[in-house]
């Protein structure tokens, strides 16, 4: 993971599937400040492309990275997203 960002707040939805893991990040980013970041923990695979493109298509949200991982024998995403506007 990079090292700069500070993650203001994480979104934990394991165990929601699409569009839930979208949702549940648009949620949390209408919450934030700009220059906000969201950490988004999920274990639907299609979170990669889904929060990606949600990212790429929507004004104030600027995806910094995303990660895959094994945590106890189970696969996690991990997206991480900033607020740019208001």
């Amino acid at each position: 993971m990079s090292t700069d960002y500070d993650i203001t707040e994480t979104a934990d939805v394991k165990g929601l599937n699409c569009p839930m893991p979208v949702v549940k990040a648009k949620q949390a980013v209408d919450s934030l400040e700009p220059g906000d970041v969201l950490a988004v923990i999920a274990t639907d695979p299609g979170s990669m492309s889904d929060i990606k493109g949600w990212a790429n298509s929507t004004d104030g949200v600027e995806l910094l990275e995303q990660t895959e991982g094994d945590e106890g024998g189970e696969t996690v995403y991990r997206h991480y997203v900033r607020r740019t506007t208001t």
